[in-house]
């Protein structure tokens, strides 16, 4: 069962694919046929754990193909500082031409930088070469320089959501994880490593000044592992407590996003959970796993979101995100 079940999670996520190498975040019609940096590093990750490197490289040739061809952008808020929204990185780009989408959105979104530049280090320590050249490591370079210009230790970002902007101890945790991952490649200030650390203790357990709990903080423990076991535990337990749902996890108390009385049930949430719990409790691990299984369509696709409180699932589907986490927690 196991074996099938991580066969047709494959398949769905190798549908997302495109060839251009990125990653739709759902499949088209559904308004998230867009490749989204964020989802694709996880949609990355889940290829990864299903053994299909080749896929995994594609990505990120493509995702380096995007910061070499907005290079210019990037120098220019190096030397500036941004002050605009539209001055930031972008968040998600056409999956053909790599242009950026101009209409207004949440768009600064400081954790799919350090989110990419911890992949990369990541994946740079298992012997994964995604770096393909000088190119890509002068990219890199400039992305630390970035991360630096912008002070993301009290930037105020719109995170993972792409909602008001607030410092986020997901957004700061992910630039912390990904400086360290890639200091052993390029050049990274020590002092922009241990402001980000401080700020990060500061905020936490909390996300943001506004959300005392919120799912997104699950990346503090996997993938970024940048919490100390204390802290860890702390998250787990106020998400466990206050998030977890029948069908999935509401993102924060009071979300208003498909909201209909109660908050949306986010799906991806339970293989998280899964993944988290995978080495240290196998008892929950099996039971978020199972969770997940029960909150598949009858055409085994993992939903973004079911309406809260009800078995209506809205049209983001197969969400790519929910079918990597899930092969991370079946690997």
């Amino acid at each position: 069962m196991v074996i099938n079940l991580k066969h047709i999670t494959l398949r769905k996520l190798q549908s997302l694919q495109q060839p251009s190498g990125l990653f739709l975040a759902a499949k088209r019609g559904t308004g998230y046929d867009k490749a989204w940096l964020r989802d694709n590093i996880y949609e990355a990750m889940g290829m990864e754990h299903a053994g299909n490197i080749e896929a995994v490289r594609k990505a990120f040739a493509a995702m380096f193909h995007i910061f070499l061809k907005h290079e210019a952008k990037i120098d220019w808020a190096i030397a500036h500082k941004p002050s605009a929204s539209w001055q930031y990185i972008h968040a998600r780009y056409c999956p053909v031409t790599y242009n950026e989408f101009n209409e207004e959105w949440g768009n600064k979104q400081n954790d799919a930088v350090g989110l990419f530049l911890f992949k990369v280090g990541d994946l740079y320590k298992k012997g994964i070469m995604v770096i393909r050249d000088s190119n890509d490591l002068r990219i890199l370079q400039k992305l630390v320089h970035y991360l630096q210009s912008i002070e993301y230790w009290k930037d105020a970002d719109n995170g993972i959501w792409e909602e008001n902007e607030e410092v986020h101890a997901s957004s700061i945790g992910a630039c912390v994880a990904g400086l360290k991952a890639v200091s052993n490649i390029v050049d990274v200030p020590k002092a922009i490593i241990t402001n980000g650390e401080k700020a990060l203790n500061g905020l936490l357990p909390r996300e943001s000044a506004t959300k005392a709990v919120d799912l997104a903080l699950l990346s503090l423990i996997y993938p970024l592992n940048v919490v100390n076991e204390k802290q860890k535990l702390q998250i787990l337990a106020n998400v466990e407590a206050l998030l977890v749902r029948e069908r999935g996890l509401i993102r924060y108390p009071g979300d208003r996003y498909y909201h209909n009385g109660l908050e949306a049930e986010w799906c991806f949430g339970f293989p998280w959970l899964a993944t988290i719990y995978k080495d240290t409790d196998a008892q929950k691990s099996a039971f978020y796993l199972q969770k997940t299984l029960e909150v598949m369509t009858k055409e085994k696709d993992i939903p973004e979101l079911y309406y809260g409180g009800s078995a209506v699932c809205n049209g983001n589907t197969p969400l790519g995100w929910a079918h990597a986490m899930l092969l991370c927690a079946l690997a």
